[in-house]
């Protein structure tokens, strides 16, 4: 395990308890992560190996809430194989056949039996890989069997209907076991799956791209996922060629920041290697991460 800071880091958001967890470090060509912005520009904010792939991590999010241990996002899992994880730089091989988030987890004093909430972002195989888990004898089983799984209707349909530019990221097995168990509880919208967590619509990435907010006690705190994956990826044209409709993430990004600003939410950033969460603040530059003291 090669761990580039620490495993879980912990805060709270009003009367709410949140871990970020590392559930595993990957490597994506840096070109594919900033789409038509020009490398001598990107490569200053986030150094490129020889393979021209930057750092990242799947950063997940335990949240301790009066109805229930809740989880966003579960990270790539255990199902790929040495080529896939190579190809895509994944490190996230845990103890005993586990993944970091299960180490993660466990250093929490939580088994996955004790989750009752999954929330997907969206489906791809780095935020979704860890719904379900092989086990030794190869099959396939849920990883958190107590959860209900929320999924956007819409990104389900779309992930179980894939064409030439999208197969690379969908796999059935990380999410179609959990239809055919009755775990998933589909939304179509903007929605309160409890008191103080709110899935948001952020379409761009993917059409049906959902994010979450978070509120207690007059704090709010936003999870991006793959709008803005980086903080690198605060300014407004520093968008992913990986997404499927990048003008519609502009103006979702357009829209999200300004509100992100005005009301001095906490955001938090999925991939980032080295960040975590910080506020956002805007000058005649265009938005930019501040230390989470700073408003």
């Amino acid at each position: 395990m090669s761990i580039q800071g620490p495993l879980v880091e912990r805060r709270k958001i009003g009367s709410l308890v949140v871990h970020a967890i590392r559930a595993g470090e990957m490597k994506l060509d840096g070109g594919a992560m900033f789409g038509v912005v020009p490398k001598s520009l990107w490569e200053k904010r986030i150094p490129a190996d020889e393979r021209n792939r930057i750092p990242m991590t799947m950063r997940c999010l335990l949240v301790e809430h009066p109805s229930g241990l809740i989880l966003i996002d579960t990270g790539a899992g255990n199902k790929e194989n040495a080529k896939f994880k190579d190809i895509y730089g994944i490190e996230n091989e845990g103890a005993e056949g586990d993944t970091w988030l299960e180490d993660g987890l466990r250093q929490i004093g939580v088994a996955p039996k004790d989750i009752s909430l999954v929330i997907n972002s969206h489906l791809h195989f780095d935020h979704a890989g860890g719904n379900t888990r092989t086990r030794p004898d190869g099959s396939v089983e849920i990883t958190f069997p107590n959860a209900t799984y929320i999924v956007k209707r819409g990104e389900f349909d779309y992930a179980t209907h894939t064409n030439e530019r999208t197969a690379a990221s969908y796999f059935d097995r990380n999410y179609v076991p959990l239809e055919g168990a009755d775990k998933i509880e589909f939304v179509s919208r903007e929605k309160e799956i409890v008191k103080g967590i709110k899935v948001v619509p952020s379409p761009g990435h993917t059409p049906f791209h959902q994010s979450i907010l978070i509120e207690s006690a007059g704090e709010r705190a936003f999870y991006f996922a793959d709008l803005v994956p980086t903080s690198a990826h605060l300014p407004l044209p520093w968008i992913m060629g990986y997404d499927v409709e990048p003008l519609v993430t502009l103006e979702t990004k357009r829209r999200i920041l300004k509100q992100a600003v005005d009301e001095g939410w906490l955001v938090i950033f999925e991939h980032d290697a080295r960040t975590a969460w910080g506020r956002v603040a805007v000058d005649a530059k265009g938005y930019r991460l501040v230390p989470d003291s700073e408003t």
